[in-house]
């Protein structure tokens, strides 16, 4: 049996709310699920094996050509067939940050080189960095950073990259909870070089996790047929195809979620620091904290889920993560929270 090192866990434990996976609280758009039911019927076709649609409507989405992007089971499965076409003999990424960059690159045999976020500074990424940018073939940035949830500063951004390009380095940027920051096209990349890779899902702002769906956008023409022809064939099905293209028509929504999460977001952070908790600065659809309460576990018992981060590189037991829900729902986790608290 798989073992996940993921939140979302909600098979293997009784859950009633799950604020262990950063899912958009507003759902799956409606457009989306019509979508996927009006054409059920062309799942008992294969796929189209170079998502040729999807791609329209991803380079119509973000004004770029149809050569820069490759389509993918999820960021996961993306993050595999870079490195797989990549082929790096030594790597960086930060700590903490998403554990798939470490295990594709181990799968690899890769020598990974770590730098370490400080606590005292927030876990916010310094320009200590640069003098890492040296005698590695690539490097993983996740902005915003999961478990953190904050972002990288522009002008250090484009230090790192313009340095990668001088170094031949290959740069990939993980944009998947881009979407939810305020003035988000403020720090997504948007470059030229060759060398970068910006990562993209429609998992976790288009709430759709289950259908696994998500792309990459590089210049480097030649580097993306590579990458493509990395893994099986119709590793995208043709429900997540649908899907995606139906998620890119929509908007209000993206504006609509940035809003309401915003909102959310200062609600659960003034009250976990009411109880008590270190709260760290986020501008994503989550929060990460510490405390000396083993509240994963407190709130197994109440069917309410939330991502203990002890298993993330440089961390341990005392740091958690929750995503950030519906009103309703963060009111119950918050009420569960103070009731359990007064009662140790």
């Amino acid at each position: 049996m798989i073992k996940t090192s993921h939140g979302g866990d909600v098979y293997t434990r009784d859950i009633e709310y799950d604020f262990s996976a950063n899912i958009n609280p507003l759902g799956m758009p409606e457009k989306v699920k019509a979508a996927i039911v009006g054409n059920i019927g062309v799942c008992e076709k294969y796929p189209d094996v170079n998502c040729t649609m999807l791609k329209n409507a991803i380079a119509e989405y973000e004004n770029i050509i149809t050569k820069n992007i490759v389509c993918g089971n999820g960021a996961a499965d993306l993050i595999y067939k870079i490195v797989w076409a990549a082929a790096p003999k030594k790597a960086l990424i930060i700590a903490p940050t998403f554990s798939e960059y470490e295990k594709a690159l181990q799968s690899f045999g890769c020598d990974i080189e770590y730098f370490y976020l400080d606590e005292k500074n927030d876990f916010e990424l310094s320009e200590n960095i640069l003098d890492k940018l040296y005698g590695i073939d690539m490097m993983f940035i996740c902005n915003p950073n999961n478990p953190v949830g904050n972002i990288v500063n522009p002008d250090l951004m484009n230090r790192i990259i313009n340095k990668c390009s001088d170094n031949n380095i290959r740069i990939v940027v993980d944009e998947c909870f881009i979407s939810f920051v305020e003035d988000s096209r403020k720090y997504s990349i948007n470059t030229d070089f060759n060398n970068v890779i910006i990562l993209k899902a429609f998992t976790k702002i288009f709430a759709m996790p289950g259908l696994r769906l998500g792309y990459l956008i590089c210049k480097d023409k030649n580097f993306c047929e590579k990458i493509e022809n990395c893994g099986q064939c119709w590793n995208v099905s043709t429900v997540a195809q649908i899907a995606g293209i139906a998620a890119l028509s929509e908007k209000n929504y993206m504006s609509k979620t940035v809003a309401y999460v915003k909102c959310e977001r200062e609600f659960l952070t003034s009250n976990l620091k009411r109880l008590g908790f270190k709260i760290y600065p986020s501008k994503a659809n989550f929060i990460f904290f510490r405390t000396d309460f083993p509240i994963d576990k407190m709130l197994l018992k109440e069917k309410i889920a939330v991502r203990s981060c002890g298993n993330y590189v440089s961390l341990n037991e005392s740091y958690f993560r929750i995503a950030v829900r519906t009103h309703k729902e963060n009111e119950i986790l918050i009420s569960t929270l103070e009731r359990i608290l007064n009662n140790v």
